[in-house]
């Protein structure tokens, strides 16, 4: 068992099978020592537990734990194209997207549950740049969506 799925099991957390394309895409793709994901939903068992806008039909609170999904999944969509997760050198980059009611701005604090959870996971390699942007929609009126960039180690 390598370093980060020890990890996970420590935290009582289980890599989800990576979600299926939506539409004409890949999951993650690699370009040298970088892996990029596609946005990531947060899908359980190819399902979205909740829909809406946050602030809206969605707590921030619940937010937050869809936040903690797609990083989840992002997790699921780098191993499926290293095959090992201790090959992260570290997460470079995080870009959330919140679907807003008119009046909400806690988007930083909603996607702290992808930042949170890839600490969590990752511990010092899991810092990163990020950016939480507030939209209208989002695909399947996910609350949230989460994008990652990695760096690898050489393999």
């Amino acid at each position: 068992m390598s370093a980060v799925d020890a990890r996970l099991a420590e935290l009582g957390l289980t890599l989800p099978a990576v979600v299926p394309p939506l539409a004409a895409y890949q999951p993650a793709v690699q370009s040298g020592v970088y892996v990029y994901t596609s946005g990531q939903l947060p899908m359980v068992d190819g399902k979205l537990p909740v829909t809406g806008k946050v602030g809206g039909e969605v707590t921030a609170e619940e937010a937050k734990e869809l936040a903690r999904t797609c990083a989840l999944n992002a997790l699921a969509a780098v191993k499926s194209v290293t095959g090992d997760l201790d090959r992260i050198a570290r997460v470079v980059k995080v870009v959330g997207f919140v679907a807003s009611a008119a009046d909400f701005t806690g988007q930083p604090g909603v996607i702290n549950g992808a930042s949170e959870l890839l600490g969590e996971v990752l511990g010092d390699k899991g810092v990163h740049a990020r950016s939480a942007v507030g939209v209208a929609v989002l695909p399947l009126d996910s609350p949230v969506e989460v994008e990652i960039q990695v760096e690898l180690t050489e393999a």
